[in-house]
């Protein structure tokens, strides 16, 4: 008999935590869990984060974390999309006052590379785990790179428009700059260990022009 009401008592507990828990996961905003990613990936790097530490610093339950993203892969996925994009989105307004669209162009390309080279979270990937950026160097675009290219599509066929940029395929225009943008990129810290970066910037933006310039 003790034992029945012993089993019952904890079929009730185990229903309630589980109620609490979908409500949790219900108030917790999805940036409260990238949040604490970012936190956990600038810490000890991309390898070494699990759901469970990123439950811990998020303050939440390991199911909540499950309830939205199904493994840290995906987790971690969504907060490189969210931070690179967001990055990018602040850097695309170096060229507001830009008197001409491949202005625009070159000024937005300069901002991105030393936003991305100066970015805690990119600085970190690159330091502890390099080898997960080389899929998106030699094997395919990811979204971030995707969501660039939309923009830069936009600004090319406006510089068409405008005669500020020569005329040719969008695609291949916008991919030839994508390309250059991330090696600098990649690449700057190494490349200034010995050069001075003010001087390099202005040799990359010179770069940009002339490939766009009628």
């Amino acid at each position: 008999m003790d034992v029945k009401r012993h089993s019952s008592s904890e079929e009730t507990a185990s229903a309630l935590a589980d109620t609490r828990s979908r409500q949790t996961s219900a108030r917790v905003a999805d940036d409260v869990l990238l949040d604490a990613a970012r936190q956990c990936v600038l810490a000890v790097g991309v390898r070494r984060t699990t759901l469970a530490e990123i439950a811990r610093t998020a303050q939440v339950s390991r199911m909540t974390v499950y309830r939205r993203f199904p493994d840290v892969r995906s987790v971690l996925a969504a907060l490189m999309t969210r931070e690179f994009s967001g990055l990018l989105q602040r850097a695309g307004q170096a060229g507001d006052d830009a008197p001409h669209t491949r202005a625009r162009i070159v000024r937005i390309a300069s901002a991105s590379v030393s936003a991305l080279s100066g970015d805690p979270l990119f600085r970190t990937l690159l330091d502890l785990d390099p080898e997960l950026v080389l899929p998106y160097i030699v094997e395919r675009l990811g979204a971030t790179q995707k969501f660039s290219e939309q923009v830069l599509a936009k600004l090319v066929e406006a510089g068409h428009r405008d005669g500020s940029v020569r005329m040719a395929q969008v695609a291949v225009q916008v991919r030839s700059v994508l390309l250059v943008v991330q090696s600098f990129a990649f690449s700057l810290r190494p490349a200034t260990a010995d050069l001075d970066e003010t001087a390099l910037l202005a040799e990359f933006r010179h770069l940009v022009d002339a490939a766009l310039r009628p």
